[in-house]
């Protein structure tokens, strides 16, 4: 059986078990805890020698890089396809991806790092390797960032069901952690000013699948 280093409240582990989720497959989940600082130990740097999670480990290959794990799995196991099979859908697919590590992703942990999620991890053995709170202009820097992905997402979203096109694919499976996290970080309202973004939110979040494994960090683990 596949394992998969990571821990279930993680944003980068959660696109992993998206994936395992849609396609009905199994994977053994080996708890790294980044809050008692395991991903930073010699141990799980010889499977990743950045000391970040999550790793996959298949039948002696390791794979890390969440963006890198999702694409490999789509094409590694069977089930529903997650990459549409026409090129152009495909590359907008592609784009989306990049427009959430390259705008996206960024300014949410940033929000993140001042809301309530933080002030859990605050209290845990990983304290010292956190930067500290943003002061209230780097929140406003942060919000005023998001601004223009999300009305780009928003307007493209107004002429199609989702990101890349009518089918569900990786574009979603990389947003949904992050913007999870946001919600949870005094954030939904980024997303509710925005109609057509508000609606694929609320139907990709409510997604079985999703439901199983989008976990927020909710205690000291």
């Amino acid at each position: 059986m596949m394992k998969v280093y990571g821990t279930t409240t993680s944003a980068c582990t959660h696109k992993v078990l998206m994936v395992l989720a849609e396609k009905d497959q199994q994977a053994e989940l080996v708890e790294v805890s980044v809050l008692e600082g395991h991903d930073k130990s010699p141990e799980h740097r010889q499977r990743q020698p950045f000391g970040e999670i999550p790793v996959l480990e298949d039948d002696g290959f390791l794979l890390y890089e969440s963006r890198a794990i999702i694409r490999y799995l789509d094409q590694r196991l069977p089930g529903p396809a997650l990459t549409p099979d026409d090129l152009q859908l495909r590359g907008l697919m592609e784009q989306w991806i990049s427009i959430e590590q390259s705008y996206v992703s960024g300014p949410v942990w940033e929000l993140v790092r001042g809301g309530p999620v933080y002030e859990i991890i605050r209290t845990s053995p990983a304290a010292p390797l956190l930067p500290p709170p943003p002061d209230q202009d780097a929140v406003a820097a942060a919000r005023a960032a998001l601004a223009t992905p999300f009305d780009v997402a928003d307007a493209t979203l107004s002429r199609q069901q989702f990101l890349a096109g009518p089918e569900f694919s990786l574009a979603e499976v990389t947003w949904l952690p992050y913007l999870q996290y946001l919600v949870a970080s005094n954030g939904a309202d980024l997303i509710e000013a925005r109609p057509n973004l508000a609606r694929w939110w609320r139907e990709i979040s409510g997604r079985p699948t999703w439901l199983r494994v989008g976990k927020v960090l909710e205690r000291p683990e």
